[in-house]
């Protein structure tokens, strides 16, 4: 798929979506319908007995730069002014449970919601962090880890005329494919929903040529395979590459499950008629026709200067009303359960104000959200110090947060992926989850 997209935003470190292309990153991250050859041998029974036996799906909220907890879930009124900045908190609908004032909606979701507030990790820079939270693995030049959805989607395998696993909006930073796992574990990327007249292009037929004339042409390639095999009792044969691409792009399913137009204006506008409220919106109506994991990438959470401003004026604005509705959507359809939306950045930002009003980057303490998939909601589970700079209790790795969203799903975590060179590689490192999330 070489579909480009544009993106205003960049982070600290001069990364744009720009150069993420010209590096040919993409091209091996990316998916296009030829792409999404025969899927992954299955797994194998699972140990963890009734959770892994159901299938569930996946929304992975990727929110780019950085959010600071201190502007969101874990706020700090009675801090000095160079930390508490000038947020107020709310009381969300959990009694003892107060989220940022700009978060309105999300605090009447808090009863379907459970926050991590005490995350932590040791990579600080945008490229490494990304890597490090979106695959449980810290980076390391000789292995390219793949992310938590496409391990999910090679341990949990199926082979629907959807896609798998579908990426919305623009990726900037890497880590969100499937590294060593190849390409059929990585994204089909979708785009933008919000954009006016939105289409998926892989799932239409080229201008002019009929679904006939395509089948046409599948039958012709067909016979070409035919002969190929019979030359070389050995070949990679083209088939199934053709029938998966061909069934995804022949299927109503497929082509309803991205047909936004279909949802009610009134929704549409519940959600926020934004890139992140359509892409969340999108996400429901993927999992919904039977997609197993959904990235969304939004980006501009990189508040080192003017950090207040951006977030009441753009940031929070957008995430509060996609959020809360989509957790509140999924519940409504009867999807919460079977369905775990995961929120989250590379890390916190510090807990002092810098000279431009903003606030710098900052692993030692971050907050994630978690809803649905089996997660108890209503609770916070860590606390910070006082500053919110580091844990107080119940501190939090990066590779447990990986471990407790590989348990909401059902994967066994001490299973081993391997690389194609056979080196045994565990789907993250000997950790356990957080099982109170699901007490």
């Amino acid at each position: 798929m070489k579909t480009t997209f544009r993106s205003r935003h960049t982070n600290c470190e001069g990364v744009t979506r720009r150069d993420f292309l010209a590096v040919g990153t993409l091209g091996l991250f990316g998916l296009s319908l030829s792409d999404l050859v025969a899927r992954p041998a299955a797994a194998g029974p699972s140990p963890l007995g009734s959770r892994a036996r159901e299938p569930k799906s996946l929304i992975f909220i990727w929110l780019q730069g950085g959010p600071s907890h201190l502007e969101t879930w874990d706020l700090k009124p009675d801090a000095p002014s160079e930390t508490r900045g000038t947020f107020n908190p709310i009381q969300s609908n959990v009694p003892g449970i107060q989220v940022a004032e700009h978060l309105p909606r999300c605090a009447q979701a808090m009863h379907r919601m459970c926050v991590l507030r005490t995350v932590y990790g040791p990579e600080g820079s945008h490229e490494r962090a990304s890597r490090h939270l979106q695959t449980g693995w810290r980076p390391i030049p000789n292995i390219d880890y793949p992310s938590l959805p496409a391990n999910y989607i090679k341990w949990k395998p199926f082979d629907g005329d959807v896609p798998p696993f579908v990426g919305l909006l623009n990726p900037i930073e890497q880590g969100f494919g499937g590294g060593f796992l190849g390409p059929r574990c990585s994204p089909f990327l979708a785009g933008d929903p919000s954009v006016k007249d939105f289409s998926v292009k892989d799932l239409a037929p080229p201008a002019g040529v009929p679904l006939d004339r395509i089948g046409r042409r599948r039958e012709i390639l067909a016979g070409f395979d035919e002969t190929f095999r019979a030359v070389d009792r050995n070949p990679l044969s083209l088939t199934p590459a053709l029938e998966t691409a061909y069934r995804i792009a022949g299927s109503p399913r497929a082509r309803n499950a991205f047909d936004i137009s279909k949802e009610p204006d009134a929704l549409r506008d519940r959600y926020g008629r934004t890139p992140l409220g359509q892409a969340c919106l999108m996400a429901r109506r993927l999992v919904e026709g039977g997609v197993r994991a959904v990235s969304l990438f939004k980006g501009g959470w990189d508040t080192h200067g003017k950090n207040f401003e951006a977030l009441q004026t753009k940031l929070l604005p957008e995430l509060d009303p996609a959020l809360a509705t989509l957790v509140e959507d999924l519940a409504d359809r009867g999807l919460l359960e079977s369905t775990l939306v995961v929120c989250l950045g590379e890390f916190g930002r510090t807990p002092t104000l810098n000279t431009s009003a903003g606030r710098d980057h900052w692993p030692r303490a971050g907050s994630i959200v978690l809803a649905g998939g089996g997660v108890r909601g209503g609770q916070v589970i860590g606390e910070t110090d006082a500053t919110g700079s580091e844990p107080k209790t119940r501190p939090i790795r990066v590779e447990e947060f990986a471990a407790t969203v590989y348990h909401a799903l059902g994967v066994d975590h001490h299973q081993l992926n391997r690389t194609p060179e056979g080196r045994p590689v565990r789907i993250v490192e000997e950790v356990e989850p957080v099982l109170e999330a699901f007490g």
